[in-house]
């Protein structure tokens, strides 16, 4: 098992335009032999007094944080559909981008 976390500010407003966003890319990732993938809207994101979901993302007034989290079989499947899935385009962004994709933190993990 291997896992892609992201974290994301989305505005408010947006809420529905960001799920069908998620709905296409997790069509697209499981296509490419992700396992499960879920979304996860803000609910309770207290502000820290160093550090907390907002202030790692520089989330703006009216943005909500989401979480999301693939699971992939493994590294190498991962790896492998993400080279196939730039080759094949459809990682494509087609319209605009519900969110600011330059403040959203990715990283992947292996099982401890």
């Amino acid at each position: 098992m291997y896992i892609c976390a992201l974290v994301i500010p989305v505005p408010e407003a947006k809420r529905e335009a960001y799920r069908a966003w998620a709905v296409r890319g997790a069509a697209i990732f499981k296509a490419h032999g992700c396992l499960e993938i879920t979304e996860a809207w803000e609910d309770f994101v207290p502000d820290g007094s160093v550090t907390d979901f907002r202030k790692a993302v520089a989330a703006q007034p009216g943005e909500k944080i989401v979480i999301s989290w693939q699971v992939w079989p493994d590294k190498a499947t991962l790896d492998a559909a993400e080279a196939a899935m730039h080759a094949d385009g459809s990682l494509e962004v087609e319209g605009e981008v519900p969110f600011d994709a330059k403040r959203l933190i990715l990283g992947c993990f292996a099982p401890l």
